[in-house]
C-alpha cells in the first residue's frame, strides 16, 4: 500500500542541474526518514543523502556534499533532491527511500522504482 514515486531524471550535460521528486502514498509521511539512493550499473547502490521527518537534521555522501540539497514538504507529502554541478559519474537510477536515522540501504523500509539520470560531458 505505501507507495514511492520519483519524478525529474532526464538527461542533462556536465554542469546543468535536476531537480528530482518522491510523491509518497499510503503511510504517514512525515514519521519517516526520507532519503535517496542511485545506483550506477554493475555497481553498489550507494547512500546520497537522508533529512529526518521535520526537516531539522539533513546528511549527505562525501560525493555529493555542496551540490545536492535534499528537502521535503510534509503538507504535500512530496520529498526532493535538488542537484547541482552535475558530472558524468552522476549518472545513475536514483531511488526515494523511507525509513529510520541511517545511511545503509537496510535501514530504509520503502523504496520507489527509481528515475535515471543521464550526465553527458
Amino acid at each position: 500500500q505505501v507507495q514511492l514515486v520519483e519524478s525529474g531524471g532526464g538527461s542533462v550535460q556536465a554542469g546543468g542541474s535536476l531537480r528530482l521528486s518522491c510523491a509518497v502514498s499510503g503511510t504517514t509521511f512525515n514519521y519517516y526518514t526520507m532519503g535517496w539512493f542511485r545506483q550506477a550499473p554493475g555497481k553498489d547502490r550507494d547512500f546520497v543523502a537522508r533529512i529526518s521527518p521535520n526537516s531539522g537534521q539533513v546528511r549527505y555522501a562525501d560525493s555529493v556534499k555542496g551540490r545536492f540539497t535534499i528537502s521535503r514538504d510534509n503538507a504535500k507529502n512530496t520529498g526532493y533532491l535538488q542537484m547541482n554541478s552535475l558530472a558524468p559519474d552522476d549518472t545513475s537510477l536514483y531511488y526515494c527511500v523511507l525509513g529510520s536515522w541511517g545511511d545503509r540501504a537496510a535501514d530504509f523500509r520503502y523504496w520507489g522504482q527509481g528515475t535515471q539520470v543521464t550526465v553527458s560531458s
